[in-house]
């Protein structure tokens, strides 16, 4: 699917993966509604786009589930939607036998039912326009690893639900792409919930390392034109994971018990 011109929903719009989408999507012609928990954020950013006029701003609270239903509802989706990139979500760090259930719902709230909350609100109007759904997911839910169970548990649930969701969908005309960023230059792991279920803090050596967020977005975009149902975005063992554990198991499950990438 080409962006030109396309009504795109955009979540987590605000910082880092979100805001590279918002800035790439503009440039090539896309009419955004852009979702964050901050208006004032959402503003700045839209008044920084070389075609602010183009675009909205709907503030929402992907913990809030149960709210958004109403936040669609109060939308102006009067010129129809053709996408909704699900990119809005929050990580986690810390043993599992230290991570209480409470950190491990917070994510999952965010992670997983706030996305599906929003998803089958917007369903509707993807079906209308036989419009696509893109769920930015990640490597950490095609597999495990050390220190990330909340984060892992919740982006396998998502791409086990929208991979169900596909197969409905397609009847009704509505792709689903599932991209599965590694390691990307952004402030997820500063803001990564701890055991404690404070942030991190830090930007993780793994995250320094990896591509920038403006890369991961063009190639995001790239998935889109191109009608792909999923996509492994990223470099080195982030990028090589899922295919090792595919591939070579037992290989893989040594490795992640012997040395936290994270």
């Amino acid at each position: 699917m080409k962006v030109q011109d396309k009504h795109i929903w955009l979540t987590g719009a605000s910082m880092g993966i979100g805001e590279a989408l918002a800035r790439a999507l503009d440039a090539q012609g896309a009419r955004l509604i852009l979702s964050a928990r901050s208006a004032d954020k959402l503003a700045v950013l839209r008044a920084s786009l070389k075609h602010p006029q183009r675009h909205k701003i709907v503030p929402l609270d992907l913990s809030r589930a149960e709210t958004l239903p109403d936040v669609v509802a109060q939308a102006d989706l009067s010129d129809g939607l053709d996408m909704l990139i699900n990119n809005g979500g929050i990580s986690q760090r810390g043993p599992a036998a230290q991570t209480p259930l409470s950190v491990q719902r917070q994510v999952m709230e965010v992670n997983y039912f706030g996305t599906i909350s929003l998803t089958q609100a917007l369903l509707p109007a993807l079906r209308q326009n036989q419009g696509m759904l893109v769920n930015i997911a990640s490597v950490a839910g095609k597999v495990g690893g050390q220190g990330m169970s909340g984060y892992a548990a919740s982006k396998h649930a998502l791409i086990g639900y929208m991979d169900c969701l596909r197969a409905e969908e397609t009847h009704h005309g509505v792709k689903v792409l599932n991209v599965c960023p590694g390691f990307v230059q952004t402030n997820i792991s500063v803001n990564a919930l701890t055991e404690s279920g404070q942030p991190y803090g830090e930007v993780a050596k793994s995250i320094a390392e990896g591509i920038s967020a403006a890369d991961c977005a063009q190639q995001i975009i790239l998935a889109i034109h191109k009608d792909k149902f999923e996509v492994v975005i990223g470099k080195g063992l982030s990028a090589l994971a899922p295919y090792i554990k595919r591939w070579f198991p037992n290989f893989f499950f040594r490795l992640s018990a012997r040395k936290n990438i994270r």
